[in-house]
C-alpha cells in the first residue's frame, strides 16, 4: 500500500488532484485509515495510470468515469486504443515541431515558404495507412469509413476496439492451423464482416489485397503479430482463401 503523498509524487500529480478523484468517485483509495489517511493499492495505481492516459488524450473526467465504470470496459482493449491514439498524437506533434523549425529557419535565413509549406504541419490526413487504402480502394470507401469513425464517441471507439481485438485474439489462438480449414475460414469471416460493418464495403478481392498488405508492409506485420508471432501471415493466407472460395 502507498500513501497519498507517495502516489502523488510517483504519478506527478498533486495531492489535491487525488483527493478530487476520490470525491467524484473516479479513483477511490483501497483503504482509508481511522485517522483519514488514504492508502492506494497496486490496482489503484493501474487505474490511475489509465486515467492519466485518458486525460492526455483530452477526455473530461466525467467521461473517463463513465467509460471506466461501464460493464463492457476492458482495460487491455482501452490500453491498446490509447496507444493507437497517442501514436497519432505523437505523429501530429512531430509534424508541427518540424514545421515550426522550418518556419524559424526561413525567418532567420530570409527563405520564402510556399502557402502549402506554411500549413503542412496542420494537415492531419497524412496517415500512411489511409493513403495506401485510398490508393488501393479509392477515396469514397475511405472517406465513408473516416466519417463514420469521426461520429463515434469515446465509449463507441472503445467498444469497437474491444470487438476488433477479440477477433484478433480468436485468430491468434488458431494461427498454427491450416488457414484453409473450416475453423480458420469461420474466424476470418468475422474479420470480413467486421470490416464491412464499420469501414465501408470490402469486396472479397479488396479483402484479399488487405491481407497481402499485412505481410508486405512491416508496419502492419509488427502491429498484428503483437497478438501472436505469425498471425499476419496466417491472416493473409486465410483472407486469400476466403476470397478464392467466395469467387467459386
Amino acid at each position: 500500500m502507498m500513501r497519498i503523498k507517495e502516489v502523488a509524487e510517483l504519478a506527478g500529480v498533486s495531492i489535491r488532484t487525488l483527493r478530487h478523484y476520490d470525491e467524484i468517485g473516479l479513483l477511490k483509495p483501497a483503504e482509508v485509515s481511522p485517522s483519514g489517511y488514504r492508502h492506494y493499492s497496486e490496482e489503484n495505481l493501474k487505474t490511475l495510470q489509465q486515467i492519466l492516459f485518458f486525460k492526455e488524450l483530452g477526455f473530461p473526467l466525467q467521461k473517463i468515469k463513465e467509460i471506466m465504470e461501464s460493464p463492457s470496459f476492458d482495460r487491455l482493449g482501452a490500453l491498446e486504443l490509447q496507444r493507437h491514439l497517442l501514436i497519432e498524437k505523437q505523429n501530429r506533434l512531430g509534424n508541427m515541431i518540424a514545421l515550426i523549425e522550418k518556419t524559424i529557419q526561413s525567418e532567420k535565413e530570409g527563405m520564402k515558404m510556399s502557402s502549402e509549406e506554411k500549413f503542412a504541419g496542420f494537415r492531419f490526413d497524412s496517415n500512411p495507412y489511409a493513403r495506401e487504402a485510398r490508393e488501393k480502394w479509392g477515396d469514397q470507401a475511405v472517406d465513408a469509413a473516416e466519417a463514420k469513425m469521426a461520429r463515434l464517441d469515446g465509449d463507441e471507439k472503445l467498444a469497437l476496439a474491444d470487438e476488433m481485438n477479440e477477433i484478433y485474439r480468436e485468430l491468434a489462438a488458431i494461427r498454427h492451423k491450416d488457414p484453409r480449414a473450416q475453423e480458420a475460414q469461420t474466424a476470418i469471416r468475422k474479420w470480413f464482416d467486421f470490416l464491412n460493418r464499420h469501414f465501408g464495403d470490402y469486396t472479397p478481392e479488396a479483402f484479399k489485397g488487405l491481407g497481402q498488405m499485412y505481410i508486405e508492409d512491416s508496419r502492419f506485420t509488427k502491429n498484428i503479430d503483437q497478438f501472436g508471432p505469425g498471425l499476419a501471415a496466417f491472416m493473409a493466407a486465410a483472407m486469400a482463401e476466403f476470397a478464392n472460395q467466395t469467387h467459386q
